[in-house]
């Protein structure tokens, strides 16, 4: 177990017939219910469009909640994330989707325990109310099984700083270049032989999404660094999209043999990595290393 706080606290785990908590259906709170029907919750923050998040949330309405005694509005402390573990059961493994929760809970400071954990050491209540899904965070009395839900829940409620941005139509322009990003790159790391006729067919389809990076990072009008807007405001897209850039760059190293030049080819999209792979949350949350990506998506993908 890894602890991300400013002081040492014993974990206060929930008894393990503990129902499911979800975002609403708390009638004491005016706040909460806003989360869970504001526009930005209720889409994906990184398709631009419905997505599981959705699903999650109205998951959420149909499980039963417990009503909180300190208040309405969430409080900082108490948090836990489950995330898969790395090789040895007992490390951090390489999940993009648990290290993109981790860098908005970096950028906001907030303290938390990390526990990775393999099929047969999750919680009983994690397998039996969330089907054992991760990453999961627990806050207090409330669980949070969908990244981007969970992402959404952190910025709604601890908003400094705030890592969405009131312009929907920059973010929404912003998620369509990443649509479909991350299933190309995961085709053609996962295929097998290297340099086969399908292998170029992947290798071409994940070079047309990376153009399409490209190309919006290089657009004119642009004076900052990151993927909405103008660049200037460093986002929850950005967040998101670190850790599956950072995946891509181990695998085309240490198992694609080099088959994109991304700083020849694509030199917006290099420095886009490197400013990112820079900030502090990522920097303080990539301790799984390429090793743990190698072994990650040559085994459990």
């Amino acid at each position: 177990q890894a602890s991300h706080k400013k002081q040492e606290k014993p974990i206060r785990m929930v008894p393990m017939k503990f129902l499911l908590l979800g975002l609403v259906l708390r009638t004491q709170s005016s706040q909460v219910h806003a989360f869970a029907s504001s526009p930005l919750t209720a889409n994906s923050i990184v398709s631009g469009k419905m997505s599981s998040s959705s699903s999650a949330l109205n998951m959420a309405r149909t499980r039963g909640l417990e009503r909180q005694e300190e208040g309405a509005t969430p409080l900082p402390g108490g948090m836990t994330l489950y995330v898969k573990p790395a090789e040895d059961g007992t490390s951090i493994g390489d999940c993009p989707f648990a290290h993109f929760v981790r860098m908005v809970l970096a950028e906001k400071g907030l303290d938390y325990d990390l526990i990775p954990s393999t099929q047969e050491n999750k919680p009983q209540w994690l397998l039996d109310d969330y089907e054992g899904k991760m990453p999961a965070l627990r806050h207090r009395k409330e669980c949070y099984v969908d990244s981007e839900v969970i992402a959404q829940y952190l910025d709604f409620f601890f908003k400094d700083p705030e890592l969405a941005v009131a312009n929907s139509g920059e973010m929404e322009k912003a998620s369509a270049v990443l649509d479909g990003f991350f299933p190309a790159m995961a085709k053609f790391t996962k295929h097998s032989p290297n340099g086969d006729e399908e292998d170029k067919e992947k290798q071409a389809a994940l070079e047309e999404k990376l153009q399409g990076l490209e190309d919006h990072l290089g657009a004119d009008g642009r004076t900052g660094s990151y993927l909405v807007g103008n660049g200037e405001q460093f986002t929850l897209l950005d967040c998101s999209l670190a850790p599956k850039l950072y995946a891509m760059d181990v695998c085309l190293g240490q198992i694609k043999d080099n088959a994109v030049d991304l700083a020849g080819k694509y030199p917006n999209l290099r420095k886009y990595m490197d400013d990112v792979f820079a900030r502090p949350s990522f920097q303080s949350t990539v301790e799984y290393g390429p090793e743990t990506v190698v072994w990650g998506w040559t085994s459990y993908h």
